[in-house]
């Protein structure tokens, strides 16, 4: 779980992106309060980034944002309803990485986050699997973490996986999985495969893992 600091004083906004990154696996914590928000980013490491409203009660974001990089080099996204070019130039040049004028689809926020982290996060080293199974345990990690799969999902995505890459048939996923009834219409899988396309996505939505191939089934992009 990415842990993000929000200072925003529209606490309705703050609950609506809240909930809304939640799906994304990102935590957002929220103070309407700048000299809240400066202090904790000053006494907790674990935030990975700031949503910073520029209106807000105590002091302007943007006399903030020269406190903020004094304490920290947190990336910052400036969201706001301020318009004024002037206001994006010195939010930018003040230290901010990044502008998103109100109102805005918070899915475009979502991205904006993801695009940053991944440029200032580390590559994952090359010997760390995208997928990893575990048999005994009859898991499946991706990227590291446990994927909350049905034993139908299990056996798909496993076969998938021991393919390395190979095209899987549909009627192969049928065949190979104890929990799919033989008479499973082939249509079946494709349902099951859209709802483990969709818990891979809330984990890395930045391209798709399993791929159609017409005519035929699927196959693993590794």
């Amino acid at each position: 779980m990415t842990k993000v600091l929000m200072i925003e004083d529209d606490l309705e906004l703050a609950e609506i992106i809240t909930r809304y990154l939640s799906a994304f696996d990102i935590e957002v914590t929220n103070t309407d309060s700048p000299y809240d928000g400066l202090s904790l980013i000053e006494t907790n490491k674990e935030f990975k980034l700031l949503i910073l409203d520029l209106t807000l009660p105590e002091i302007d974001g943007l006399e903030l944002i020269p406190k903020i990089r004094a304490a920290s080099n947190i990336p910052i996204i400036i969201s706001s309803a301020r318009d004024d070019i002037l206001d994006k130039v010195m939010g930018l040049e003040r230290g901010a990485d990044d502008y998103l004028p109100k109102p805005y689809n918070p899915r475009e926020l979502s991205a904006r986050i993801k695009a940053i982290l991944k440029r200032i996060q580390p590559e994952v080293q090359t010997n760390t699997p995208i997928f990893e199974l575990k048999l005994d345990d009859m898991q499946i990690l991706f990227q590291g973490k446990l994927l909350d799969l049905t034993m139908a999902e299990f056996d798909i995505l496993k076969l998938l996986i021991q393919r390395k890459g190979g095209v899987v048939s549909r009627e192969d996923f049928i065949y190979d999985s104890f929990h799919i009834e033989d008479e499973s219409s082939l249509k079946n899988i494709d349902v099951i495969i859209s709802r483990i396309r969709t818990k891979i996505s809330a984990i890395d939505d930045s391209q798709t893992y399993i791929k159609s191939v017409r005519g035929i089934g699927y196959q693993l992009i590794l």
